[in-house]
């Protein structure tokens, strides 16, 4: 190879490592760009409130009384809901699609599955409230306080708009989420893992358990995460069915509002400063929320990938 290929070809490789380290900074300095943005636009609000901001259940715009305590609670409660419905679900579609299924079957199943996440979210939340919302009414919130309603989280009066419901219309929502990354991650898993334990005498069951989702749980991990983090942030559907009331109530039958719904909602009708300020802070903290549990999320996937590869035959 002549000298003056070589250089070219040093060069070439020079200025795309070049390229894509200025396009990874980008992305540093576009959060951080956004961060101090929503930082700047609230500083009236930190200054007035300070961290009783957070703790403040009154959220009154008439008397300038601001606290973003009930969205927080809002907003974790009915994402929380959500990933414990969506995950083993979307798990257990994965295993079944990727381990169990007909090829032709499995084709047709994933598209569908994989269609819901195209699905705009204003019409999840039409079906909400004409499917949903009347169904936990008149069938499952009744039974839940019947059979369940010595627990808190299942007394009250059954209303249909609540934490229940904003919790299961973004379990579906992320359910596409859960099950593509988890299946996609499953198909990866060398086929020698899943022969090697059938040739021990494994049965489906446990070559699954020893050899799929021990090499795969990493990224698993990482599809529930993400599945979380849309769930936070998620807007439209949620502001359609959670009932829309700053209150904090033990009860999943209760109405609630969560961050992202109270600045869709309110954002428009915020008439002087301090109440444009309160609003931007409650996106402020949701911004830190999802940039805290991603800093987790990675932590977690970091530890879980770092252990072992497979597991032993019971």
């Amino acid at each position: 190879m002549s000298k003056k290929r070589i250089l070219t070809t040093s060069m070439g490789d020079q200025t795309l490592r070049l390229l894509t380290l200025l396009m990874a900074v980008s992305v540093l300095i576009l959060m951080a760009w956004m961060g101090w943005q929503m930082f700047d636009a609230a500083r009236p609000s930190i200054q007035r409130f300070g961290l009783s901001f957070i703790t403040n259940r009154v959220w009154d715009p008439v008397k300038e009384q601001f606290g973003a305590l009930p969205f927080i609670y809002g907003t974790l409660v009915t994402s929380l809901l959500a990933l414990l419905l969506a995950a083993p679900i979307g798990l257990g579609v994965a295993i079944f699609l990727n381990e169990m299924a007909e090829s032709k079957f499995r084709a047709v199943v994933g598209f569908l599955v994989e269609m819901l996440a195209a699905i705009p979210s204003v019409v999840y939340g039409l079906w909400g409230i004409f499917v949903l919302a009347p169904w936990l009414r008149e069938t499952v919130e009744p039974g839940l306080a019947k059979w369940l309603g010595f627990i808190p989280l299942f007394q009250g009066t059954p209303v249909g708009f609540g934490m229940l419901a904003g919790g299961l219309i973004l379990a579906v929502m992320i359910l596409p989420t859960i099950a593509a990354i988890s299946r996609e991650v499953m198909a990866a898993v060398p086929n020698m893992q899943r022969e090697a334990a059938l040739a021990l005498g494994a049965t489906k069951w446990e070559m699954i358990r020893v050899a799929v989702l021990p090499y795969a749980k990493s990224g698993i991990m990482g599809g529930i995460m993400l599945g979380l983090g849309r769930a936070l942030g998620e807007t439209m559907a949620v502001t359609m069915v959670i009932g829309n009331r700053p209150d904090i109530l033990p009860s999943l039958f209760a109405p609630a509002y969560s961050m992202a719904a109270v600045i869709a909602n309110e954002f428009t009708e915020a008439t002087y400063d301090l109440y444009l300020s309160a609003l931007v802070e409650i996106g402020l903290i949701l911004f830190g929320i999802t940039l805290v549990l991603n800093f987790f999320a990675r932590l977690l996937v970091w530890s879980v990938a770092r252990g072992p590869k497979g597991g032993n035959v019971v």
